[in-house]
């Protein structure tokens, strides 16, 4: 039996979607969302966000003419439906694969993806300058920045919201509210009021009026007074009086499943004659409901069962479940304890947490540099603040570590999760934060190899009352499969760990490293070939004593899920540059971007394997 041919098998552009009636518009959702949840239950992904997102993107491209008009998403987890629309139905089974279709927008992927999307707050910023460089070039495209209510928050959005009137009258925001975190549509009242001011005849009788006062002596005077009885109207009965008074013309509530009205109102709006923020409500999950009843579940997830809903990955102890039960001992504890996130408990591993100590939670939104200086004001006023963030997002508050935290030598911890290549590709791996961290002041650096050093670390960071970074990576060390009920031993700073000796060579590896540099040197220790592997503990301060001892002997590798320059095997280089050795020799990430897909085939393509390591140890090391 052939299979039947879809709506969506005869969309390769939105040229194609344009073909399609306002009647079919729906089962092309239906459509859509079936292929979203099929993949992405194979691949693994972000589902939920783009279930929420399907009908919104139909109408987008069908109302728009991208690439001309420029469709610029926050973020890019939500960008799936906008794929499938644009031409990558085809590379879309591949999704998150090597070589395959990217989990974000990309530039290079697409020339409908006008602007790469990775990490939350930049759609505002990037949009006006684009719509800034089409007026000033004399061009007639539209620019739409589609942000979603939890990046609205970060302070990249607000700067650019902020600078929108003082620059353009032609950009379109559309703010996809799935948590209704703004306001409520608050019954027929309002909403008959956005249909009658978002109409042409509306705003054509307004602009009318206005020409109309102008000739009436006093017109100054009836024209502020008319505009404070609608900034009044609106400001009882609408949500978006924050918005209007930075410029924008508010139009919503609007349904973001009711493709019709989406499509007439968006039809209507398209060319402003005053930048304009549409606020869309949408359901997160929409469709699926395994993923409407646990949306945060479904944000980003492994491989699952389409049909129940449920996970493939094993469960068990991982490097943020850990953190998490250790952040519950030491809350047990310690009373001055406050633990800060933005916007990720549970991919933390904080919701337990949380939910058990409400009172030392903090859940400041997407907002790192606030998360980090926020934690600062803490310590500064004796509180003993963690704060745990993805390793890529730490990015985002760079200068917020140094100036505010390493200056002032105040005891923040940071502890780095998703530390190393991940699957999501260049905007998420973890593989920069020590170029970066490891020449601040006052900052000790370390990396456990595993769930139990973990909460060492932790415990002995929470002993040093300065500021301390812990980096460790996505899943399990697979070494522990429960935490210690005993005592924490508190670590010596500098002072690495001698987990295996031989006498031919010396790994130093850090965090989960350590598991697979012994694997290395059982290996070659079966061709006579005995190498020491050491735990690395503490990037900052190092163990230089011990470095320079080894490197006299015989040569030196290291191993790190980081990128060689500035991390690792830099403060190896310069422990030993003006010290004599035996040769030195790194295995690590190479300055290059590395692309999207598994962590294994990451590996093996760049020559991160076991089998490619010790084939290039032996070729370094005399036995």
């Amino acid at each position: 039996m052939e299979n039947k041919t879809t709506l969506l098998d005869n969309i390769q552009s939105p040229a194609d979607l344009k073909k399609l009636s306002v009647d079919e518009l729906p089962a092309l959702a239906a459509e859509i969302r079936k292929v979203l949840i099929d993949t992405v239950s194979e691949t693994g992904g972000h589902l939920a966000s783009n279930l929420g997102v399907v009908e919104l993107t139909i109408a987008l491209h069908y109302v728009f003419n991208s690439p001309k008009d420029k469709m610029v998403w926050d973020v890019g987890h939500q960008g799936y439906v906008h794929k499938l629309l644009t031409g990558r139905k085809d590379i879309f089974k591949t999704l998150r694969n090597y070589e395959g279709c990217l989990g974000f927008l990309s530039r290079d992927e697409s020339e409908y993806d006008c602007f790469g999307a990775g990490h939350a707050g930049t759609a505002i910023s990037a949009a006006l300058g684009m719509i800034v460089a089409a007026e000033r070039k004399g061009s007639d495209e539209k620019v739409v920045a589609v942000v979603g209510d939890g990046s609205l928050n970060c302070g990249i959005s607000l700067e650019g919201l902020n600078n929108i009137s003082a620059n353009t009258r032609k950009l379109i925001i559309i703010l996809n509210d799935n948590k209704m975190s703004i306001s409520e549509n608050v019954g027929a009242i309002p909403s008959s009021l956005n249909r009658i001011i978002s109409g042409r005849g509306y705003n054509r009788f307004k602009n009318l009026a206005k020409m109309m006062v102008r000739k009436i002596p006093g017109h100054n005077d009836i024209s502020k007074f008319i505009q404070r009885i609608e900034e009044t109207t609106k400001s009882i009965f609408l949500p978006g009086v924050f918005f209007e008074e930075l410029g924008l013309r508010y139009i919503g509530p609007l349904d973001g499943h009711d493709l019709p009205k989406l499509i007439r109102a968006l039809d209507v709006l398209k060319d402003p004659t005053r930048p304009l923020l549409v606020h869309v409500i949408t359901e997160k999950g929409r469709g699926y409901q395994p993923a409407e009843e646990a949306p945060e579940k479904f944000h980003g997830m492994s491989s699952f069962d389409a049909a129940t809903g449920e996970s493939n990955g094993k469960s068990g102890l991982t490097f943020s479940k850990a953190f998490g039960d250790t952040m519950i001992e030491l809350a047990g504890q310690e009373e001055h304890l406050a633990v800060i996130t933005a916007a990720m408990a549970k991919g933390t591993g904080l919701t337990a947490f949380s939910e058990k100590f409400p009172d030392k939670f903090y859940d400041v939104g997407i907002a790192e540099e606030h998360a980090v200086v926020f934690a600062a004001g803490l310590a500064a006023a004796g509180l003993r603040p963690v704060v745990a963030l993805y390793a890529t997002f730490m990015q985002r508050a760079l200068d917020c570590v140094f100036h505010d935290v390493c200056l002032q030598n105040l005891p923040v911890i940071f502890c780095l999760d998703r530390a190393g290549v991940v699957e999501d590709g260049p905007t998420h791996h973890g593989i920069h934060d020590l170029g970066f961290f490891r020449g601040l002041p006052n900052l000790t650096i370390m990396a456990p190899k595993d769930e139990n050093e973990l909460r060492e670390m932790i415990f002995t960071a929470y002993e040093l009352k300065s500021p301390v970074v812990i980096r460790y990576p996505r899943g399990a060390s697979m070494q522990v499969k429960t935490l210690s009920d005993s005592s924490p031993v508190s670590l010596k700073p500098a002072k690495a760990e001698v987990v295996r000796k031989g006498k031919n060579g010396v790994i130093w590896a850090m965090g989960p490293e350590v598991f697979n540099a012994r694997d290395i040197a059982e290996k070659l220790a079966e061709q006579d070939i005995e190498l020491t592997v050491v735990n690395v503990r503490f990037l900052r301060p190092f163990d230089a004593k011990l470095l320079q001892k080894q490197a006299t002997s015989m040569p030196v590798f290291t191993l790190e899920d980081c990128q060689i320059t500035g991390g690792l095997a830099s403060e190896v280089d310069e422990v030993l540059i003006n010290c004599d050795h035996k040769g030195v020799k790194h295995f690590g990430w190479q300055s290059e971007i590395i692309p999207h897909g598994t962590p294994k085939k990451l590996r093996e393509n760049y020559g991160m394997n076991p089998e490619k390591i010790i084939e290039e140890i032996k070729d370094n090391v005399q036995n």
